[in-house]
């Protein structure tokens, strides 16, 4: 869970304009076709949390679903949570680190002690976890909606009985963060504190932004917050866009005919998947 909400925080955080609630449910998902104009598989933008009775899926998704042959996702297995809880736990800690407090400007330090108590972490504790993995269990107090209504478990759970094939898994996603300079996961920590005192701040707005599929604001989204900074940009979209190329590449030209689904900010904009595939030569037309 603490997975999820980072990466919900990572991969579509900052601020969009509010959606019509009232428009009907029109998630991103794209048809993928080669030169020849053959559909060789589909590209979705998933959201990682949602509120619960959020009804997301449609007549499109549902046919997508029907005659795809493979599920590409993230992370496949969400359901040992043990093990998962212990890739976190050697990842993320680390003895004799200075209190976290002191690892933000005195400005935000009563905006992260509030968000400490809400999280149930007190001064003392915060001495041997990393400060991205601080940054990660913060997002989650603060995070609208549960990981388990997250669009990809739930498309896994679909294909339950069907090849679903993971580009990362647990261990490597927490190892991007694991990896960043001190620099930037001090600078993931001041933008979830910081967000989370935006007093303007509409939690909401970005799932009703997926839910109908507003791909202006996805897109500004995917370029505020988190991912305004040039280094947190690189290491959590760019570079993992670039990596996840090959493999997507591989499986549309195999007839496997996949279901590409990851994080919407994965999929928009011009480091995006679906900008990233048309440059191969294929044609992406949007599903409604």
């Amino acid at each position: 869970m603490l997975l999820a909400a980072g990466f919900a925080l990572a991969a579509c955080s900052g601020g969009s304009e509010e959606s019509d609630p009232a428009q009907p449910a029109n998630p991103l998902i794209h048809e993928i076709a080669d030169a020849d104009g053959a559909v060789r598989g589909w590209l979705m933008g998933t959201i990682h949390a949602l509120p619960d009775g959020v009804e997301w899926r449609t007549p499109a998704i549902a046919r997508v679903e029907a005659e795809a042959g493979l599920l590409i996702v993230e992370i496949a297995d969400f359901e040992d949570r043990a093990a998962s809880a212990r890739t976190f736990g050697e990842l993320a800690t680390t003895p004799g680190l200075p209190p976290l407090p002191q690892r933000i400007a005195p400005s935000l330090r009563d905006d992260l002690a509030e968000l400490m108590a809400k999280a149930g972490l007190s001064e003392r504790d915060t001495g041997r976890i990393e400060t991205w993995a601080a940054a990660l269990m913060l997002a989650r107090v603060q995070g609208p909606g549960s990981s388990a209504n997250g669009v990809d478990r739930a498309l896994v759970s679909d294909f339950a009985g069907r090849p679903v094939r993971e580009l990362e898994g647990t261990r490597a996603q927490l190892a991007i963060f694991d990896a960043l300079p001190e620099a930037d996961q001090r600078d993931l920590l001041r933008e979830v504190v910081a967000g989370a005192a935006d007093v303007g701040a509409d939690p909401e707005a970005l799932s009703s932004a997926w839910l109908v599929g507003d791909e202006a604001a996805l897109v500004e989204a995917g370029e505020s917050g988190i991912l305004a900074d040039p280094g947190l940009r690189e290491a959590l979209l760019v570079k993992r866009n670039r990596a996840w190329r090959p493999p997507i590449l591989a499986a549309l030209d195999s007839g496997e005919r996949p279901l590409v689904a990851v994080g919407a900010a994965h999929v928009v904009g011009p480091d995006g998947l679906a900008a990233l595939l048309e440059a191969e030569g294929y044609t992406l037309t949007r599903l409604h």
